[in-house]
């Protein structure tokens, strides 16, 4: 009897889920009378649209002959059509930061996501380990597992004790829906020895590791280590009265720790990582953010290699 010959592995199953430019969605799509108006007047601040969006063409075309190539069985989503992301070997996000957030809602630790910028000279790409003109060899390492995986700590956030994500990988803003109008709240921590404040500023921002190189630090947070499983929150431009103490504006939220946020304005908005993912917070809501066990494993994250390599 002949010997039987290996059986072949079976080809890695490939998401490719990528974002529309705002030239494909403003210009082609939606044909918006503002935006061709100023394409007209060849206007500052419409000048770079049209280079971004072939920028970001060729890259997608890019990723789908590398996926060819490396034998994968590829599927491609725009970001807006949500769906299951179960059965993949690896997710991969082309466009920027905002499409890497957007599809980490729907991932579990156990399915490994790789960002690729794919308009590098437009976009800031703190999460993309590869860009436009080197895709190939970053799919084929990501792929053979050599891609260095980082697992980044995640939070949820609720409002009146309905979870809105149990996935929130950069930050969550709590603000008056007008960023003119002063943000009034409650703060108190619960699993430390704290009182209860009340705060007037502009908002609270509130994230783990991956957002704290990004507002939070801006508003006078700390960079977290990458490896941390706090969340951090940070208080926006506050508000003291003469003569009143000034309490604590920036804390951390180890595991098993909660913050709770209540709201003393009637028109107040959170946003959930970024400007998408928005809900109503009236007078008297509650927010509660806590950690989880349930990190993103990110593949080739900028921020760890640095840092790995500053150890050596």
């Amino acid at each position: 009897m002949a010997p039987r010959s290996p059986s072949k592995p079976a080809a890695p199953r490939v998401l490719c889920v990528y974002k529309k430019s705002a030239w494909q969605t403003n210009v082609v799509e939606r044909k918006t009378p503002r935006f061709l108006e100023l394409l007209a007047q060849k206007h500052d601040s419409v000048r770079r649209l049209e280079a971004a969006h072939y920028a970001h063409v060729e890259t997608l075309d890019e990723v789908r002959e590398a996926l060819e190539a490396l034998g994968a069985r590829a599927s491609f989503r725009f970001r807006g059509d949500e769906g299951l992301v179960d059965g993949f070997d690896l997710v991969v996000t082309v466009g920027g930061d905002g499409t890497l957030l957007w599809a980490a809602r729907w991932l579990s630790e156990a399915t490994p996501v790789v960002a690729i910028n794919s308009a590098p000279a437009d976009s800031v790409g703190h999460f993309c380990a590869g860009k436009k003109g080197a895709v190939r060899p970053l799919l084929e390492a990501a792929l053979a597992g050599r891609l260095q995986a980082s697992h980044l700590a995640r939070a949820c956030v609720a409002l009146d004790g309905e979870v809105l994500s149990r996935r929130v990988l950069n930050d969550v803003l709590f603000a008056h829906a007008s960023p003119a109008a002063t943000t009034r709240f409650l703060l108190s921590v619960e699993g430390k020895k704290t009182r209860q404040i009340e705060i007037k500023s502009s908002g609270i921002w509130a994230g783990c590791t991956a957002g704290s190189t990004a507002a939070q630090r801006s508003a006078g947070g700390q960079v977290l280590p990458v490896k941390s499983k706090k969340l951090q929150w940070v208080v926006r431009e506050p508000y003291f009265s003469d003569g009143t103490t000034r309490p604590e504006l920036r804390g951390l939220i180890a595991p098993g720790e909660t913050l709770r946020l209540v709201s003393k304005v009637r028109d107040g908005r959170v946003w959930v990582d970024g400007p998408h993912h928005v809900r109503e917070v009236r007078m008297g809501a509650e927010l509660v953010l806590t950690p989880t066990g349930e990190p993103l494993t990110i593949l080739g994250f900028p921020r760890a290699l640095r840092a790995a390599r500053s150890r050596r």
